[in-house]
Order: structure tokens, then sequence, then C-alpha cells
């Protein structure tokens, strides 16, 4: 085998140092298209909400006595339907139950379109299971029905019970129809409305919307885009419809670098949950943290005359109240200008997520938390 060349050799090399280079380089990181940051204002879902009744339930329906409204609706449905109830009549029946019927109606919906409705027991119905939601009219906010249901419901849960004891999957009283629903009366929307559009960006920010704009404008060749805040960008818009369309299937898939987001602290004061963003620095600092805990414990002592005595007998309690206080050592915490730095120094104080929650609004009242801190 002849020796290669060095010219060769040169080439080789190269190639393998271009191949190892592609594997620890870190790639570029994605920008989000406009589309998942940003919406057209205006063009939106609508709720839509209606009462209604669900019929052929096997003896798992509403109570009447203890619901009167389910005995109300019966009889006015049935009263529409030409049939008379003479007054006075109690209605025992164990096969209807009273439900809330929901759906959402999406922009753009034409009457005569499908829609999923999610039905919800309102009285105290055992079981939605096999049930058949008579037609029930959808009504939004300004009170005017947008669309009808009506069908059978789809139940994800599965129970039983016999002698006492009850097993159950999920919930019984709630579940979907699909295609269920059709819509009545279609809402304007102010797409082809006017000589612009705007904009809605999920969450504002100036550098967003900035690059929204040059995003756009250098899309279109020309200025047809405006920031009017950090959250509201204005966009010219040709007459034609189909321009319109044309132009924001254009400008919904353009790439737009994010920036890196306020600084915050996210704290669930219910669950204990805490979220802590990239942008989060924190800055030196001491914590000393310890445990104190109270407990009582209580136990009962019964007193009991003598044999021959005209006392009773009577119950107490003794109660013993125990107070222990952890030792809580003095731990500095160093300045950390990353996300990992902050995790590794919070971690270092083997503090549980209810107790950060503390120690978190400390450290930021003491200044030295470079983020917001909100708790929800």
């Amino acid at each position: 085998m002849e020796p290669l060349s060095p010219l060769l050799r040169f080439a080789l090399a190269l190639c393998i140092l271009v191949a190892s280079a592609a594997l620890w380089w870190p790639a570029p990181a994605q920008a989000a298209r406009l589309k998942e940051i940003a919406a057209v204002q205006g063009v939106r879902s609508n709720p839509l909400v209606g009462y209604g009744l669900v019929v052929g339930l096997d003896g798992t329906g509403d109570q009447t006595t203890q619901t009167p409204f389910t005995g109300q609706s019966l009889q006015s449905m049935l009263q529409q339907l030409g049939v008379t109830v003479p007054a006075g009549t109690n209605m025992q029946v164990r096969n209807v139950a009273a439900v809330m019927v929901t759906a959402s109606l999406p922009p753009f919906a034409q009457p005569g379109q499908a829609l999923d409705v999610t039905v919800a027991s309102l009285g105290n119905a055992k079981s939605l299971r096999g049930g058949t939601l008579i037609t029930t009219p959808l009504k939004g906010p300004d009170g005017q029905v947008y669309a009808l249901a009506q069908g059978h419901l789809v139940i994800g849960g599965a129970g039983a019970s016999a002698g006492g004891s009850k097993v159950q999957i999920n919930t019984l009283n709630a579940g979907r129809i699909p295609a269920g629903a059709l819509v009545e009366r279609a809402v304007p929307t102010p797409l082809n409305q006017g000589d612009s559009l705007q904009l809605d960006l999920n969450s504002a920010d100036y550098s967003t919307a900035r690059a929204v704009v040059e995003a756009i404008n250098r899309r279109a060749g020309q200025p047809l885009a405006q920031a009017l805040d950090g959250r509201t960008v204005r966009v010219a818009m040709p007459a034609d419809p189909g321009a319109r369309v044309a132009l924001l299937a254009d400008i919904e898939n353009l790439p737009i670098a994010r920036e890196m987001p306020a600084a915050k602290v996210v704290i669930n004061a219910r669950t204990g949950s805490i979220v802590v963003n990239q942008a989060v620095t924190l800055s030196a600092c001491a914590v000393a943290h310890g445990a104190l805990s109270v407990t009582i414990s209580t136990q009962p002592v019964i007193s009991q005359p003598n044999a021959f005595g005209a006392g009773q007998t009577v119950q107490a309690e003794k109660s013993d109240i125990t107070v222990a206080q952890g030792a809580g050592s003095l731990i500095q915490l160093p300045a950390g200008a990353q996300l990992t730095d902050v995790v590794k120094a919070l971690n270092s104080l083997g503090a549980t997520p209810q107790e950060l929650l503390a120690i978190l609004q400390a450290i930021q009242a003491a200044g030295a938390l470079n983020a917001e801190l909100e708790v929800i």
C-alpha cells in the first residue's frame, strides 16, 4: 500500500477535525415562530354554556326530592312536548339528571359546523354513564344562542358498588360528546375590517416586539409593521381578503429570536412548587435556617369512684406539649450568575420546598435575590 501524500493527509485530518467539532459544538438555539408568541387581536374562541337534562340513566340520576330543579326542568320539557303533568304530582324519577353543558366556539366557525361539548352533573347524580343529552341550546355571554347540543355521553370513568363497598376510577359525573353540537350562528371577526390588524404578544416584552417588527418588515420588503407598545404590533393589511390571508400565512411562520425573559421566581404556596427561570441570579448572602416543631400528645384519663361511692365515672384528657428546635447553622451562599449556581446554593441549605418559600422571601427582602418573586 502506497503512503498517503502530505496534501491527502492534511485533507483527511481536516475532515476529522470538522466532524469532531460538529459533535461538541453547541447547536444554535431555535427561534420561536410568530404564531407561537402572538395572536391576531379579535380572532379568538368564545365560551358557550347551557343547561340541560340527561336521560336514560340506569337508576343513577338525581334524587328529585333533594334537587327540585331537576323535576321542574322535566315538567317544563314535557309541557313543551305536549305532555301535561297533573299539579301536585311528586315525580320520583331516577334516570334523569340536570347537567351543565359547555363548549368553545372557535374563530371563523360557520353554521352547521360540529363542536365537542363537555357535560357535567349539576345535582346529586351518582353516574352519567349511558345517558343521552336532550337538545340543549348553548348561549354566549350576550345571551344569544350560538349552538345546539345533543347526543350520547362518553364517560371515561368506571365504578361499581355493592353491600356498602364502592370502587371507582376517575369521575362518573362528567363526560364529553364528540361532535355533539352544531353551530347555529357565526361570530364576526375583525380579520377583514379596517386597513390594519393588531398582533398581541403572549407576554409583554419590548425586545420581542422589536424583533417581530423587524422580521415582518424584512419579509415584506417595506415597513408594514409598527410596534405600539411592548405587547401590541400593528400590521398594515391589503384590502383584498385573499391577500390578507396570504400575508398572515407568510408572516405567522417567521422565526422570531426570543430574548432572555425578566428574572422571575414563581412560588405556589398551596403545593410548595418553586419555578426559577434562567435569568435569575443570586448575590452573596448568609442564611441561617432551623426547624421548629411543636408536638402535642393527648391521652384519655378515666376517673372512677370507689365501689360503694355515690360518684360517677368521669373521662378527662391529659396533654403533653413538646417544643423542639433544630440547630440552624449560618450558611454562606456564594454569588451565582447562572441558574445552575442558584440551584446548587439553594440545595446546600437542605430545606424542603415549603421551607424554601420563606427563605426565598427573606433573601429577596435582603436584596440578594436578583429576580421578581411572584406567589400564585
